[in-house]
């Protein structure tokens, strides 16, 4: 199934327009709603502010809201099926082990990337001084808030996150790791008993998924209206104007992040994948403007899960392992992001790190990637834990903060679309669903 309407333009057409439009009306609105007051400082027009605040913010957040509303029950959902369908342990082992080889090396290949980038342009050492200084008493709060956040974010604090003590605790504070380490359990206890009871429950849990995907189904429909209001939002408030001071450091963590998607994942879907990357990114469109708009894997999942099995024809069961997985684990654009900035900020207060220590925040990084959380700035608390490790002031992240944004939407696609990969490549000599699969599972009741 394509991503048609049946009738008139494309959903990825009409979501590219959206986006067009967003970005188009934001830069118009942006100098028409400021103005520059006594002290040199801009004003934002009190017009400028009710249209955010009351149209165009609420709206984009109404459907951030609304994606992340059927997050847990399909995330729950889709892990225990998918762990079920792929069925006896060897095979689970098999795509277990495919899945997780894939996301330590592609994580490590992009992290070396963006390291390479910053060691070759060493964005952090032409940074004036009186800029810099305006820009961390800008953001200082919340820039000591995340330190401290930081602090407390020890690989440790990660691990034990991964088994939750309460899981409807962890399904209620955000912690989406320990909710799919439950939903795996879960599924592959089911997986061995399959007693008559177990089938029904299985039974039920197809329809919270099957519930979930038409629910999905009806959200993405406001998706070009969602991402016009969330690129308006963005824009009119802070401009484009906002990226200038920190260019060299916009242009090398972007630049890599751009060549890890459209140099590193093309090669990774034609050799490992067997498939056209001009076709997987015509198919994959959808979930990665989606991706841009959100900022976050987690709200772009239902999107993912749709693509993954509709688009690209994975088996059903791969999708649903590989990418609920890959919305919390799976992140190469955010690792990616953690070494440049980390390099970066050492760079700027003069910190130097040995081709070791590099090595070893290459580690840190395909780790931190793994626990950050899939939501806009998750990353920020990972990246304070690293710069804490090594000696670089954590506030030096005030910096980034005007900028971060722009590149954490760059980087959630890197993340989306590197689960779509992941999906492809694992996909890859694996026996395709059964055609009777789903009316199997509608009968095991």
């Amino acid at each position: 199934m394509g991503t048609s309407e049946g009738r008139g333009l494309a959903l990825h057409t009409k979501m590219l327009l959206g986006f067009l439009a967003g970005a188009v009306a934001g830069a118009i609105a942006f100098p028409l709603g400021h103005a520059t007051g006594a002290d040199g400082a801009l004003v934002q027009a009190g017009w400028l502010t009710a249209l955010i605040t009351y149209v165009t913010g609420p709206v984009g957040q109404v459907f951030l809201h609304l994606l992340f509303m059927l997050v847990l029950p399909l995330v729950f959902s889709a892990l225990v099926l998918g762990v079920v369908e792929i069925g006896d342990p060897k095979s689970l082992g098999r795509i277990g082990l495919k899945t997780l080889g894939f996301i330590l090396s592609v994580s490590a290949l992009a992290v070396l990337l963006g390291l390479l980038a910053v060691n070759l342009f060493k964005p952090g050492a032409g940074i004036d001084a009186g800029v810099a200084e305006a820009l961390m008493q800008q953001s200082a709060g919340q820039a000591g808030e995340i330190a401290a956040k930081g602090q407390q974010a020890s690989a440790l604090a990660v691990l034990m996150g991964i088994v939750p003590r309460n899981v409807l605790a962890a399904g209620v504070e955000g912690n989406l790791i320990g909710v799919m380490f439950f939903a795996l359990m879960f599924g592959v206890a089911a997986a061995v008993l399959r007693t008559p009871g177990v089938n029904a429950f299985l039974a039920a849990v197809q329809g919270v998924y099957d519930i979930s995907i038409k629910l999905i189904q009806w959200v993405i429909r406001l998706a070009p209206y969602a991402v016009a209001a969330l690129l308006f939002s963005l824009i009119a408030a802070r401009g484009l104007g906002a990226l200038v001071p920190l260019g060299k450091f916009v242009l090398v963590a972007v630049g890599a992040l751009a060549v890890h998607l459209f140099v590193v994942f093309p090669i990774l879907v034609r050799v490992f994948g067997g498939m056209s990357p001009l076709d997987f990114f015509r198919r994959a469109q959808p979930a990665m403007l989606t991706a841009f708009s959100t900022s976050s894997s987690s709200a772009t999942l239902p999107t993912t899960l749709k693509i993954a099995e509709e688009n690209l024809g994975t088996p059903r069961r791969i999708g649903r392992f590989v990418c609920t997985l890959g919305a919390t684990a799976n992140m190469n654009g955010t690792a990616l992001f953690e070494g440049v900035t980390v390099l970066f900020l050492a760079q700027f207060f003069g910190v130097e790190l040995s081709l070791a220590q590099q090595l070893l925040i290459l580690l840190m990084c395909v780790l931190g990637g793994i626990g950050a959380a899939g939501v806009p700035g998750g990353s920020l608390p990972v990246i304070a834990s690293i710069l804490v490790m090594f000696g670089i002031p954590a506030e030096g992240i005030a910096l980034i903060l005007g900028v971060d944004r722009f590149i954490d939407m760059c980087r959630t696609v890197v993340n989306v679309t590197g689960d779509l990969v992941g999906t492809v490549v694992v996909s890859r000599g694996e026996a395709p669903d059964p055609p009777e699969a789903a009316a199997v599972e509608a009968g095991q009741g």
